[in-house]
């Protein structure tokens, strides 16, 4: 099985009770479990991480790229500015694996100042708005660039 890291921003640790009318009703450990469970499905092994330290995700990607671990991240806030999380985001691509970034909300149908990624010009791919179905989707991504065969199974379905 393929490990994934699934790392989550600031505040994502309090889903389910901050603006549930923007990210929904579920809480952060509903999101982990529905991961491992989409996860299991595509043959992946996930590790679902939240923090509100800019320097740990940071750390969280040093990690993925020494170890060449597909990440799926939602950098919540840190989308905004962090240019050292996306260089640090660079890294993993470097290392040969996928990184997608997901969104819970669609970010650039919110403030203006949420419309600028600094991350999704280094991402392998953004998915926004679906809820917590962006993390399966993200995840099916993931699983998509790492496994060849799944690749030539979509071109074929798509093409013939």
């Amino acid at each position: 099985m393929r490990k994934v890291l699934v790392v989550n921003g600031p505040n994502l640790g309090r889903l389910g009770v901050r603006q549930p009318d923007v990210y929904g009703s579920q809480d952060f450990e509903a999101l982990c479990l529905l991961c491992k469970k989409w996860a299991q499905k595509l043959n992946l092994q996930v590790e679902v991480r939240q923090s509100d330290d800019e320097a740990q995700m940071v750390h969280w990607m040093h990690e993925a790229a020494d170890t060449h671990t597909p990440v799926v991240m939602n950098p919540a806030a840190f989308t905004h500015y962090s240019y050292a999380l996306a260089d640090a985001a660079h890294m993993v691509l470097d290392a040969g694996v996928p990184l997608v970034e997901v969104h819970i909300s669609n970010p650039s149908a919110r403030d203006a100042f949420r419309k600028i990624s600094v991350i999704s010009a280094v991402a392998t791919g953004t998915i926004t708005g679906m809820g917590l179905y962006g993390y399966k989707l993200a995840l099916e991504a993931v699983a998509h660039c790492v496994t060849p065969e799944s690749r030539l199974e979509d071109t074929m379905e798509f093409h013939g």
